[in-house]
């Protein structure tokens, strides 16, 4: 079952998803720069942000794989058989 927020960023233009994992990455250095200065009363934060990351990458990746002509499937598809 899909989350509300994969659904969320499903919905998200191309580009607004860009600007949100570049914000979002972004969020990361900071928090991580203030919790090895002053510390963060709730370092778990560094994990989620991380996931969210995670997520909006995976949803451009989707993106650039759907926008693929079968040519270059193809194509990734031998790339992967080698590293095998």
């Amino acid at each position: 079952m899909a989350t509300k927020r994969y659904l969320e960023l499903q919905n998200l233009a191309t580009e607004a998803l860009g600007t949100e994992l570049a914000q979002a990455q972004g969020d990361l250095v900071r928090m991580k720069f203030d919790h090895g200065s002053k510390g963060l009363q709730d370092p778990s934060q560094i994990k989620v942000q991380k996931k969210e990351i995670a997520r909006l990458k995976t949803e451009v990746r989707s993106r650039e794989l759907k926008a693929m002509s079968t040519e270059e499937l193809a194509k990734r598809s031998k790339i992967r058989f080698r590293r095998n």
